[in-house]
């Protein structure tokens, strides 16, 4: 057989199952192009590489599969660099394969040459520059392997152009790499575990995106109802517990509802599974669960004590762990930690808003979610709204929450949802933005126009940079700067003029029958939905403090 460097790349994609790649042609990958227009791949043409990236991570996110996407040198690749700091963050497997100069160029300043290996190595689980065409029947293989084994993660390939040009003969395609079979947790760690858990008086299980990535959402479940334990779930987490048992306690941390946060300084047991003890769910780490044994279980060896000290601590596989603790675990209804739970609940309870206000963002987020079925997939971009979302939405099952957590982006939430769409063509997602958010990706709608997915965008717009606004109101002396928008554009004439279906909910006298209609015609809509520029996210932790020294928590009698 005889193929060149770029048809070896779209060959072994096929047969790692890829069926869509996204991406933007130049120069130095204009031979990858060619190779896949013979190509039953379907290849989806963004507007900006960011754009690219984040529908690969909405494929990505959705499915739990490796998702691939394409840039070329220069400006192409460095367009990817927050796309890959963002999958690495939160452990999102994505293959970026680069085009590069010729390899004679390198080092030479050519036309659109950058270090795509040197500026990536931080950010990615491993990347690779290619110099031979033969290599990449090993490079290609090994990629998807490291992307998707252990805690998942980017993986970079920078292909310099006469490397794609490159023809050479080989006999036989290489076998797919097999992901690593998580190794076997000591019977004896497992044991000592349950026992902790056993004798425990006031446990509670702080749940991260380790339980998504372990498929282990079930195992959580039994394990949390057997033994009467209540669930904390960070940002990457929600939805691997359904929030309306009377065991879920929502989020935690910097805006998490104030009975969990004074309930975490109450336990005596932290169960830290899948978790990486994020600052934003901590607090001031040194006042987290004083009280507390630490029990952590991570796929990450890095992870163990690295912010937290445990008292206890097992790198493995959660879904493996949890499967083999399950016989050791008592049945237990922990009625007198129960009833404290509950009384807490009563004292410090998550404030929700009393007035009717339809476009009130605790509202409007609420009625959403009545108006779509329980599975639908939610994307949200970065700020006020994400943080209402991730308080307010009633999330059942994993995977139906694709936002931007350790590295927090604006401009994911439509890229993300286009991506999501692709691989869910029957189902409507919904696109939570802020104005600010939205704008910075904001040419992907013509993405989406080409597309017409079933995607309802519904941006909250406050005219600011909201959590920004928000922040300084509360800490730096109401020094409001650079958070007002001098001039916000009509989003919904926007979207028309992209050839997209769009409502405006101000001054409407039925907003939520066009709500409705925009979440269950078929077809992507936007919808510019009002709300008041001074609505603050509450509670909110200071800067330093502990979780339970929040601020805009108080019971509003």
């Amino acid at each position: 057989m005889k193929y060149t460097g770029a048809e070896i790349i779209i060959k072994l994609l096929e047969r790692e199952g890829i069926d869509i790649v996204s991406g933007i042609p130049g120069g130095a990958n204009l031979p990858l192009y060619n190779a896949l227009y013979k190509s039953k791949i379907q290849h989806i043409l963004a507007r900006h590489e960011q754009g690219a990236g984040f529908i690969a991570h909405g494929i990505a996110r959705a499915t739990g599969k490796t998702a691939v996407c394409f840039a070329t040198s220069g400006p192409g690749a460095t367009n990817l660099l927050t796309v890959i700091a963002d999958a690495k963050l939160d452990s999102i497997p994505i293959i970026a394969i680069t085009g590069q100069v010729p390899s004679s160029f390198i080092g030479t300043d050519a036309f659109q040459e950058v270090d795509t290996y040197g500026m990536t190595l931080p950010i990615t689980k491993h990347n690779f520059l290619v110099r031979d065409a033969r290599e990449l029947l090993y490079i290609i293989p090994e990629a998807f392997k490291i992307a998707a084994s252990g805690r998942p993660g980017p993986v970079v390939i920078d292909v310099p152009k006469d490397v794609q040009c490159q023809a050479i003969e080989f006999d036989q395609w290489p076998d797919r790499q097999k992901e690593e079979d998580p190794e076997e947790i000591n019977l004896s760690g497992i044991k000592h575990i349950a026992g902790m858990i056993n004798e425990s008086k006031r446990p509670l299980l702080y749940i991260g995106g380790g339980i998504v990535n372990s498929k282990a959402h079930k195992l959580l479940y039994k394990l949390a109802k057997r033994n009467s334990i209540p669930v904390t779930s960070t940002l990457m987490g929600l939805g691997c517990f359904p929030s309306g048992d009377s065991l879920s306690l929502g989020m935690p941390g910097m805006h998490g509802a104030c009975y969990t946060n004074f309930i975490l300084n109450d336990v005596d047991l932290l169960l830290a599974f899948g978790v990486r003890f994020d600052d934003r769910a901590t607090g001031n780490v040194k006042k987290f669960c004083p009280q507390a044994k630490i029990v952590h279980i991570d796929i990450d060896r890095s992870e163990i004590d690295k912010i937290k000290k445990s008292n206890f601590s097992v790198t493995g596989d959660i879904g493996l762990a949890l499967k083999q603790i399950m016989p050791f675990i008592n049945s237990d209804r922990r009625g007198d930690w129960i009833r404290k739970i509950e009384k807490i609940k009563e004292e410090h309870p998550f404030l929700r808003e009393k007035n009717s206000d339809f476009l009130h963002p605790i509202n409007l987020i609420r009625t959403i979610s009545n108006l779509v079925k329980p599975d639908t997939i939610i994307t949200t971009d970065v700020g006020q709204h994400q943080m209402w979302v991730a308080q307010a939405y009633p999330f059942q099952y994993p995977r139906t929450l694709l936002t931007s957590g350790g590295l927090g982006t604006m401009g994911f939430g439509l890229p993300a949802a286009i991506g999501a769409a692709l691989v869910n063509p029957d189902k409507r997602i919904v696109c939570i933005s802020g104005d600010g958010s939205f704008l910075m990706n904001i040419q992907e709608l013509a993405t989406l126009a080409d597309l017409n997915l079933n995607i309802t965008t519904i941006i909250m717009n406050n005219g600011h940079l909201g959590l920004i606004r928000q922040q300084q109101e509360l800490f730096y002396e109401k020094n409001y700067i650079a958070a007002k928008f001098i001039s916000n554009p009509d989003f919904a004439a926007i979207a028309r003029n992209f050839g997209i279906r769009s409502y405006d909910l101000e001054g409407m006298e039925n907003p939520m029958a066009v709500l409705s209609e925009s979440l269950t015609k078929p077809g992507s809509c936007v919808v510019n939905a009002p709300i008041h520029y001074a609505e603050n996210v509450c509670p909110i932790v200071p800067p330093g403090a502990a979780n339970y020294e929040m601020i805009g928590g108080e019971k509003n009698d």
